[in-house]
């Protein structure tokens, strides 16, 4: 069982100021809209892995990548990327970290002429993209993906009638195709409001704007486990 810290949209300034709470996790995600500033003190405050997507209001991360080596290049040169020294960034990608095998597809749907924004065409080609990776690391090594984290919500799952917080079906299509115990999102704000789990085949769909502590077992169908199992703080 992996203790995981789950954070996204909103900055808490009481964890900021005293970590303690959450201060067993092992891992970090976080499902965008959050300050890189914030999810680099939180990395190293805790000493563990952190893993991200961007939201719509997060900088435009497209073109970097990691070499072979671990070097972080954009159009082939090297370069800083803006995220946290350490931190890894599951856009697109299939991520192993902590145990935990992490598929990740950030943004919102189209509203404006910002960054990390998708039009519902565009992001199911990026959603049939991901699922080929998770398909071939499944062929290699047997393992599926345990979570999917998103910064926007499936569709009618947690999303909202605005344009901008609507979801988007590529992500239900991808849920259903993977198979994870969890989809984690954020970028539709609760409002102090229980935003309540959402089930999805054998997925578990969490809204964790805020910060949220879920113990994922690697492996497991998030349905074999009691509510108690995972918890917000």
């Amino acid at each position: 069982m992996v203790l995981v810290l789950a954070v996204s949209d909103e900055a808490d300034e009481v964890l900021r100021a005293d970590p303690r709470a959450v201060r067993a996790a092992r891992l970090i995600v976080a499902c965008g809209d959050l300050p890189f500033e914030y999810l680099g003190y939180l990395m190293n405050a805790l000493d563990v892995p952190l893993v991200f997507v961007p939201g719509n209001h997060d900088p435009d991360i497209s073109g970097y990548r990691i070499s072979r080596a671990g070097l972080p290049l954009r159009a082939g040169l090297p370069a800083q990327p803006p995220w946290p020294a350490g931190a890894v960034c599951a856009e697109r990608r299939v991520v192993d970290v902590a145990g935990l095998r992490i598929a990740g597809l950030g943004g919102c749907r189209r509203y404006s002429e910002g960054p990390n924004q998708y039009t519902e065409r565009l992001l199911a080609r990026r959603a049939r993209a991901l699922a080929r990776r998770a398909r071939w690391h499944r062929m290699r090594d047997g393992r599926g993906v345990d979570v999917v984290l998103t910064h926007a919500a499936p569709e009618g799952l947690g999303d909202a009638e605005d344009p901008p917080h609507r979801g988007f079906r590529a992500l239900n299509w991808l849920a259903a195709r993977l198979e994870p115990a969890w989809l984690l999102h954020g970028h539709v704000h609760p409002h102090g409001t229980a935003a309540g789990d959402h089930q999805l085949g054998r997925t578990v769909v969490r809204n964790v704007v805020g910060r949220h502590l879920l113990d994922i077992q690697p492996g497991a169908d998030a349905r074999q486990f009691p509510a108690g199992a995972s918890r917000a703080s």
